[in-house]
């Protein structure tokens, strides 16, 4: 279980039983254009406000506390099992038996989606242990999955009076946000149904359109900030005056966006916790889905992360090469300093990306660069030369190794293509003997010549 010292981070809400019956079909039934699913596997995880505590656990060393109604039922002590050493839970009376959302599965796309269960909380005042955690909190996350937790009084009264900010997650079955709520994060079609409701209709899905929603949900519920997440497109962070914040996302192939919401509202949560502003806490949150999804999404909630720097691909790498694999595709890498990228790398990186199905660049950190070019480098810090990298359409991936050469980082990441930039055609490349225990190829791509990061250096002393 999480847990250092200082204030825990709060969820409330609505915890489900998340089940995925997970199958294979290769023909139709007789009497029903509808597939016959088999060789069913049963995998069950957290769902709703469960699946959003997991999320933040895994994002802080805080404590987190899952305050939440149970019922007692044999599905209730299936998703206890499930919470437990991960989160704390403080549990109130339900009736009504646990909530269980199962999908139907073949590969990863659904077939259909079986929901049981209505629990309805038992209250006449809340628990003193929730009332206490609440109150004294870091921050809350409101997990709003419509069935009435976030409509009780004492619920709404105990929110109201929380000891950090509040983050609430709506849901169009939900109660409307406590006044005192720091952001709200509705996504897209949540903050049109509720701004039409409120009377403005605002027409399509560009962004004039979601600023207006976004600047009407503030007004129509009195809160501090709302965040309209948008999927792909990220996120747009709207005060209710002045120009929105959008923060674009990531771009994810694949992947299962389940959860991806909760892991939104959770990754803001733990920011606000730790002192972010409303700004600094939707920018994490946009980048943490986007992440969320590429390692699986909900399906892998109890993988284990990647480990630490230097240990291993970071996630996002990890995250594509494992579906690049999983399709059978093949996995390109490249590595370099890239400090001031020209015209040279550009072309170099285009090509590389055309001979497989993704492309991870390998950079060298900024220690190695010093090493390998002297004191007065890098112009750029690794930091900065990742983002530029990672903005460019052709490139996948970008994992920092601080070693003098990539080796170590290709062992880790084990390419099917090594792709080399310059002049070395026919020579024999230090990295091919790694690419071989594997069977993997290094080779080399033509140079943009009278280009490198050198020249650029002397021109501008000039």
């Amino acid at each position: 279980m999480s847990g250092v010292g200082g204030r825990a981070i709060v969820v409330v809400g609505d915890a489900l039983l998340d089940v995925d019956l997970v199958g294979t079909a290769s023909r139709l039934t007789p009497d029903a254009p509808v597939p016959v699913v088999e060789d069913v596997e049963t995998r069950e995880r957290p769902g709703g406000a469960a699946l959003a505590a997991v999320v933040a656990a895994r994002a802080t060393r805080r404590e987190v506390v899952l305050v939440t109604p149970m019922a007692d039922d044999a599905d209730a002590d299936r998703l206890r099992a499930l919470l437990a050493g991960r989160v704390r839970l403080v549990e109130i009376p339900a009736t009504g038996g646990t909530a269980v959302k199962r999908r139907v599965r073949v590969g990863d796309h659904s077939v259909a989606r079986i929901d049981s269960g209505a629990p309805v909380a038992s209250l006449g005042a809340l628990p003193a242990e929730a009332a206490a955690v609440i109150g004294s909190a870091a921050a809350v996350l409101v997990a709003d999955y419509g069935r009435g937790t976030t409509a009780d009084p004492a619920v709404r009264a105990a929110l109201a009076a929380a000891g950090g900010p509040v983050v609430w997650d709506p849901h169009p079955r939900g109660a409307d946000p406590v006044p005192t709520v720091r952001l709200v994060t509705p996504n897209g079609a949540e903050a049109a149904r509720v701004a039409a409701a409120a009377g403005v209709a605002a027409e399509g899905d560009g962004l004039a359109a979601v600023g207006a929603r976004a600047e009407a949900l503030i007004r129509h519920w009195g809160v501090g900030a709302v965040a309209v997440t948008l999927g792909a497109r990220g996120a747009l962070l709207s005060y209710g005056e002045g120009a929105p914040m959008v923060v674009p996302a990531v771009p994810v192939t694949g992947g299962d966006p389940c959860g991806a919401g909760d892991s939104f509202a959770a990754a803001a949560t733990v920011a606000l916790a730790d002192g972010a502003v409303t700004g600094e806490a939707v920018a994490a949150a946009v980048a943490s889905a986007g992440a969320f999804v590429a390692r699986g999404g909900a399906s892998a909630w109890d993988a284990e992360p990647p480990a630490g720097p230097g240990a291993g691909a970071e996630p996002g790498a990890d995250g594509v090469i494992a579906r690049v694999r999983a399709a059978g595709g093949t996995v390109v890498a490249t590595g370099g300093c890239f400090d001031l990228l020209h015209p040279g790398h550009v072309a170099t990186l285009r090509a590389a990306r055309g001979l497989g199905d993704c492309l991870v660049v390998c950079i060298n950190s900024d220690a190695s660069v010093r090493r390998l070019k002297g004191p007065t480098r890098p112009l750029v810090t690794a930091a900065d030369r990742a983002r530029v990298l990672e903005a460019l359409q052709f490139v996948d991936a970008v994992v920092v190794f601080d070693e003098d050469t990539p080796a170590e980082v290709i062992g880790r990441l084990r390419p099917d293509v090594w792709a080399k930039g310059g002049d070395y055609a026919g020579a024999d490349l230090p990295e091919a003997a790694v690419l071989r225990r594997w069977g993997g190829q290094a080779v080399v791509l033509p140079y943009l010549d009278g280009h490198s990061t050198t020249a650029l250096v002397e021109r501008s002393q000039v």
